[in-house]
């Protein structure tokens, strides 16, 4: 596995709507966004004077991820998409030559009676694909991060055709409970890298979920193989291990159990995403007498958003006694950022037509949207000279605090995350 990404780095390009917010609200004399709340620290709700760092930093949040500066977390020697040309039409990793099977386990209890499968000529190829794309293509967006990394490895707009069209084209009959799927390992059975999911997910959608889909373009542009293109996988609710890249088979199967590569090292294969904040800008060092401005970002997982916390303290001090997620601690609140007026990004800026979670207008039809990202901004006033931890936190929509409920990390990576602070006389 080759993790290669830096999340924050991506996340600089102009956003007017938050400019033009967030100066009105800091040179309005009292935050508005914080005056508000019943539960804010005094010190948060009187944050006064306008502070150009702040809105420089918020001037430069993103919020859909450029597909070329995506994070990577790749697998396979050599890496699927490095072969030569030749050697990709050979395998079916260029549109041209690309085939999708689906077809029963070899056990023989499960029935399918129209597999798609290459030896037979009945496996879908690119054109298929994309008659299937005339009238059924959905569009979501989509966070997407790797199960034990720190930060998303990026923010897209991802567009597909759902799994279960593709399925139904097989027959399905009886005696089929989960699909295994993977994509291509060069020939190589130990490169395989498979994920599996229960045939009631592919084939219903509960919640508001958007539908698993067989992905080919990402922010409007078909998938590079750096990306997973052809066509891959995307399961909007889980850690990137289910979004299998270079897709090539979906094996329909009695087996009652999972199936996945990530069931490895103990990693958890079914919790979905959790919801986390982390920084995206913050000083490292600022003089005695300044405000200390900060931005970051939110994972919106399964438990949904309704605030980000951030807190200031000083270093060596002694921390809360007993309380390992520091939930005895003076949190303050921040400010969840509006949706953007313009999606940078993407093509004309704008989210297409259609895209689930959006009204007809382009307006987001909720507001931070799950398995998404959201951005947050504070302003902490100033302190004593000194040396500082500052910590940041989410409030899901239960009111449960980061990094509870699930604190376990080989279900996705939640710790409260710390940086450093030194003020000077």
């Amino acid at each position: 596995m080759r993790p290669s990404h830096d999340f924050v780095a991506d996340h600089f390009a102009l956003s007017r709507r938050y400019f033009l917010k967030t100066a009105a609200l800091v040179s309005g004399g009292i935050s508005a966004a914080w005056s508000g709340r019943a539960d804010a620290d005094d010190t948060m709700s009187k944050v006064a004077g306008k502070s150009p760092a702040l809105d420089k930093a918020i001037a430069e949040l993103e919020y859909f991820t450029q597909p070329e500066k995506f994070g990577t977390v790749e697998r396979g020697t050599p890496l699927p998409y490095t072969h030569p040309p030749e050697k990709l039409r050979e395998v079916g990793m260029v549109r041209e030559t690309w085939r999708l099977e689906v077809v029963a386990d070899d056990d023989g209890k499960s029935k399918v009676d129209n597999p798609l499968a290459k030896d037979k000529g009945t496996a879908l190829d690119w054109d298929g694909l994309m008659k299937l794309a005339e009238t059924r293509a959905v569009r979501f967006p989509k966070i997407m991060t790797c199960n034990n990394g720190g930060s998303p490895l990026g923010m897209g707009l991802w567009e597909g055709v759902p799994l279960r069209d593709i399925v139904w084209m097989a027959r399905p009959g009886e005696n089929i409970r989960r699909l295994f799927y993977y994509g291509y390992h060069n020939d190589d059975p130990k490169q395989m890298f498979r994920s599996s999911l229960p045939i009631g997910r592919v084939l219903e959608d509960a919640f508001g979920l958007p539908p698993v889909i067989v992905a080919y373009k990402l922010n409007g542009e078909f998938l590079s193989g750096k990306r997973g293109g052809p066509a891959r996988i995307v399961v909007p609710e889980a850690y990137g291990f289910k979004s299998v890249k270079w897709l090539q088979r979906v094996v329909l199967t009695h087996a009652p159990f999972a199936n996945d590569t990530y069931a490895d090292g103990a990693n958890d294969v079914d919790s979905g995403m959790k919801t986390f904040a982390r920084f995206v800008s913050h000083p490292t060092t600022v003089k005695g007498g300044e405000s200390i401005p900060l931005t970051g970002y939110a994972q919106v997982g399964v438990s949904g958003l309704t605030r980000v916390q951030v807190w200031l303290h000083p270093k060596g001090k002694e921390l809360p006694a007993d309380d390992p997620h520091f939930t005895k601690a003076p949190w303050q609140q921040a400010e969840l950022l509006a949706a953007p007026s313009q999606w940078k990004n993407l093509p004309g800026n704008a989210v297409p037509a259609t895209t689930h979670g959006f009204h007809a207008d382009g307006r987001p039809s909720e507001w931070p949207m799950r398995y998404a990202l959201a951005h947050w901004a504070a302003q902490l006033p100033a302190v004593a000279p000194g040396e500082y931890e500052l910590r940041c936190r989410t409030i899901d929509a239960a009111g449960i605090a980061q990094p509870m409920p699930r604190p376990f990390p080989k279900s996705g990576r939640n710790g409260i995350q710390m940086v450093t602070l030194k003020v000077e006389s």
